[in-house]
């Protein structure tokens, strides 16, 4: 098989090695997958670039990439055989351990044209969705449902989603407007508002012409009831100016400000909940919950990511570059 893999962190053209090997054998209660698509998703890049909290000792080749989608062709001992030919979507693929979580995921990514995996990280992909859309599954569409659900029904609520046009943000709009909330969603250019518009929200303020605490202040007076937030450090101040009382913030990310700054008391005086979210270590019943959901939305096409490129396995680095430089809207997926 084609499998591309790393010895050491660093830029990814330097590091990435697309090779020939040969493909594992599943063990008790595994799958082997042939692979389809594979994601490629910030965790991932970020890895290979040696990101501190995510880097173990490189004592073995790192195959990339903890989502995927494709085809089910063996099995280990024990393992259902209902499985075998049924197309599925993965996770945790070499991802969780990484985490400080070592019995969770497996040996090797998805960026190999196949995979060996225990069947908890393992979920049938609904007839109405492609591999490709598969392999947008497992962190990003998990993560969305999950922090718009996390903490109750939304309906009638209103939910405000920075960063709606990324992987995560737009399918949760998607997410938040099929469950009946108001969302407000904000975008970094002009270029981006009607995409957040078709994704269902009802208001779109672009973060590069409009302060986004008076827009929204402007348009909920009281605040608002949940945060969908992809760059915590960056907006936390404007989040603790817009939040209702009692409301929710929800993070999943703060790429830019690593270390934030909270103004305590500006969250603390209206008993605002703020919750940091790792789709990677989901406690079992929350992941569970977010996968039926996710399927459910996924088979009526109700939940719709976008795929921003698509590259072969001979140009992951290309694939690697895009999302580092945070240039896709939507997606980044390798195909195999």
């Amino acid at each position: 098989m084609r499998v591309a893999w790393y010895e050491r962190t660093g830029p990814a053209r330097e590091v990435l090695t697309i090779a020939e090997a040969t493909p594992p054998a599943p063990r008790p209660g595994e799958v082997l997958i042939r692979m389809h698509a594979s994601g490629v998703n910030p965790a991932d890049v970020r890895r290979r670039g040696g990101w501190s909290f995510t880097l173990a000792p490189l004592d073995r080749r790192v195959v990339p990439h903890s989502d995927g989608a494709g085809v089910v062709e063996g099995l280990g001992p024990g393992t259902d055989p209902r499985w075998l030919g049924r197309r599925v979507w993965v996770w945790n693929a070499g991802g969780a351990s990484f985490y400080g979580f070592p019995e969770e995921g497996s040996d090797a990514g998805t960026a190999a044209e196949y995979v060996a995996l225990p069947v908890r990280f393992v979920a049938e992909l609904p007839d109405a969705a492609s591999c490709e859309v598969g392999a947008c599954l497992g962190a990003p569409a998990v993560t969305a449902h999950f922090v718009v659900l996390a903490d109750g029904d939304v309906k009638g609520r209103t939910v405000l989603v920075q960063g709606a046009t990324g992987a995560v943000g737009e399918l949760a709009v998607q997410i938040a407007a099929d469950a009946g909330a108001t969302v407000i969603a904000t975008v970094g250019s002009p270029d981006k508002v009607e995409r957040a518009r078709g994704s269902g929200a009802r208001h779109v303020v672009d973060r590069s012409r409009e302060d986004v605490a008076a827009t929204v202040l402007g348009l909920v007076p009281g605040g608002v009831d949940r945060i969908v937030e992809a760059e915590f450090g960056l907006n936390v101040a404007a989040d603790a100016a817009v939040i209702a009382p009692n409301g929710t913030i929800a993070s999943y990310s703060s790429p830019s400000v690593r270390e934030p700054v909270l103004p305590y008391y500006a969250l603390q005086r209206k008993g605002v909940t703020v919750r940091f979210v790792q789709a990677y270590i989901l406690p079992p019943e929350q992941r569970r919950r977010a996968i039926l959901g996710v399927n459910r939305l996924v088979a009526e096409r109700r939940l719709r990511p976008t795929i921003a490129a698509r590259f072969p396995l001979e140009e992951i680095a290309a694939a690697h570059d895009l999302v580092e430089r945070r240039a896709a809207v939507g997606n980044v997926i390798v195909t195999l």
